[in-house]
């Protein structure tokens, strides 16, 4: 479908753009159900993005915006209102125009990540889990992984001062979870979960020391420049079942399109007919 004067847009907001998988997902499936939308990656640096947003949703044809590393925590000050999720993970990844001219944000990474992890049949309810990254993905699994059941959940960041406020926010919203911070070591968790950039580029270490890994624990992965990242790989050696990150990816969409009030989809469905090729 061809862009015209009647095209609306999603923005894609990141950087670096190099890395973006969405549009091959969302804009195949637009064309397909005829329907004259596009995602249009658009690159912005992190000096740049608060100055921004306010000029980008004077545009009369944008619906709203898929937002990526490294602006999710930030875009929380920038719009007047939040969801829930949000709010517990202190981060978004979606803001959407209301008709009256305000921004809303919401967070769906956690939602698609769990329901990844729902989906192959891994129970969560009572399950340990440590989540490594407490920026703004790692904060949004967090908050789904305390939404659906876990017993234990570990939090680890470079920055300690990260996985500190997230802790607090989760034993303020859910009192009876047991939330442990500093710890990175995977032995005697059942869910083991990659929520920081390593692994983006040539020569990362990996988030945690794969050797301490049970076998038969399940291993997520967030970054999506490959399907099969390094640490996924080692996952598998370890004879662990593991999510990619484009799993997430194609489960959250669904709950973007709803947010964005169009057409309902399935993952499946956009499977079908995604152009990401690795």
């Amino acid at each position: 479908m061809e862009i015209s004067g009647n095209t609306r847009l999603i923005a894609h907001l990141g950087y670096p753009t190099t890395t973006f998988k969405a549009p091959l997902i969302y804009n195949p499936w637009f064309e397909n159900q005829g329907i004259d939308i596009k995602v249009v990656p658009m690159g912005v640096k992190a000096e740049d993005y608060a100055q921004l947003i306010p000029s980008l949703f004077r545009m009369t044809n944008i619906i709203g915006a898929l937002v990526t590393m490294p602006h999710k925590v930030l875009t929380c000050d920038l719009v007047q209102s939040l969801s829930p999720t949000a709010q517990i993970a202190g981060a978004c990844n979606a803001i959407r125009l209301e008709p009256d001219g305000t921004l809303r944000g919401d967070m769906f990474d956690g939602d698609g990540f769990v329901r990844g992890v729902l989906r192959k049949g891994i129970p969560l309810r009572g399950a340990r889990a440590l989540v490594v990254g407490s920026g703004g993905v790692g904060c949004a699994i967090a908050a789904s992984l305390a939404a659906a059941g876990v017993d234990t959940l570990a939090l680890y960041d470079s920055r300690a001062a990260s996985s500190e406020a997230l802790a607090r926010r989760l034993r303020s919203h859910y009192p009876t979870l047991n939330v442990q911070t500093g710890l990175r070591n995977p032995k005697e968790f059942s869910i083991v979960v990659n929520a920081t950039p390593l692994g983006m580029n040539p020569g990362d270490e990996l988030p945690v020391d794969v050797n301490a890994i049970t076998p038969g624990t399940f291993v997520g992965e967030v970054v999506m420049k490959s399907e099969i990242t390094p640490f996924l790989q080692a996952a598998i050696k370890r004879d662990c079942q593991i999510q990619p990150g484009t799993d997430m990816l194609f489960e959250m969409i669904p709950a973007y399109m709803e947010f964005f009030g169009l057409p309902e989809v399935t993952p499946e469905a956009l499977r079908k007919l995604s152009k990401v090729d690795y």
